[in-house]
Order: structure tokens, then sequence, then C-alpha cells
């Protein structure tokens, strides 16, 4: 009964963070989600892992690494939001010809690999964290886990999709 719960509680909260992201994308960058609702949703993530996980004593000891790797995780993800939203912001001053006439797709480029191997790097450092849990965990532990993982994948699809939908970008890099 627990382990049907836990599934359904993070069903629900994974399912559900698409639907905030949309609702947040949709308002623009004044209104987004702050710094507190951020590490709410980060906190209520990590609990659910741990949750649905059902660590024993000795699997404990590798909890702190995870999560401290998962917060950090959040935490640059939230810095590199951050730097869009100031980018764009600078860019909002002139008007939408300016923009288009001035922009530079070279340093896009730049910015965007710059983007993309910070997140490489936050996720090879989720992974090296993970690993040594990892190998602990009994099966169905690991079905669990896999379970989670099929969730925040999609959720994390979905909301490519919706920033590729949002920014207007119909081809592929």
């Amino acid at each position: 009964m627990l382990k049907i719960a836990v599934a359904g509680v993070a069903f629900i909260v994974l399912s559900a963070s698409p639907i905030a992201h949309a609702q947040v994308a949709s308002r623009g960058a004044a209104e987004r989600l702050s710094a507190a609702d951020v590490n709410a949703l980060t906190d209520a993530r990590v609990n659910i892992i741990k949750a649905a996980l059902q660590l024993t004593p000795d699997q404990e000891k590798y909890w702190p690494t995870v999560e401290n790797a998962i917060r950090q995780r959040a935490k640059d993800r939230q810095a590199r939001l951050a730097g869009v939203v100031q980018t764009v912001g600078e860019r909002s001053d002139s008007g939408p010809v300016e923009a288009m006439r001035d922009r530079n797709p070279v340093d896009f480029m730049h910015r965007r690999a710059d983007a993309l191997a910070q997140r490489s790097a936050d996720l090879n450092k989720l992974a090296d964290a993970w690993q040594p849990l990892y190998q602990t965990l009994t099966p169905d532990q690991k079905r669990r886990m896999g379970l989670l993982a099929i969730f925040v994948v999609r959720d994390m699809k979905d909301r490519a999709e919706q920033r590729r939908i949002a920014s207007g970008d119909d081809t592929e890099d």
C-alpha cells in the first residue's frame, strides 16, 4: 500500500511540474517562480525520490552526496535561467527590428554551447553521485527508481518541447 501511495504522490508531483512550468512560461519573466518556490520544488522532489526508494540504514550514508548533487544541479539551472532573463531584458530595451538586426549568431552559439556544457557537467556530477548508492539498491528499489526516471525524462522532454515552441525554433541544432 505504501508503494502505491508513494508512486501516486510521485506521479502527481512530477506530472504537475510541466503544468506549472507552462503557466510560468506564459506569464513572462516578471512573474517567474521565486528562488524560494524553486527551493520548495527541489525539496519536494528530493523527498519524493528518497521516500520512493525507502533506503536502508546502510544505504543512507550515500544519500547526502546524491541530495547535494540534485540541489546543485537545480541551483545551476536557476543561475542559467537568470542569465537568460537578464540577456533578454537587456535586449528588450531596443525595438524588435533593432534586436534582430543587432543580434550576433556566433555569440548566441557560444552562449548555447556554454549552457550545454554546464548542463552536461551537472548531469555527470549527478550520475557520479548516484553510482555508489545505485550499486547498493535492491531490484525493487531499482525498479522504483526507473519509474521515477521515466517521469523525469518525460517532464524534461515536455519542457524542452514547450521552450522550442515558445521560441519559434522549428529547426534542429
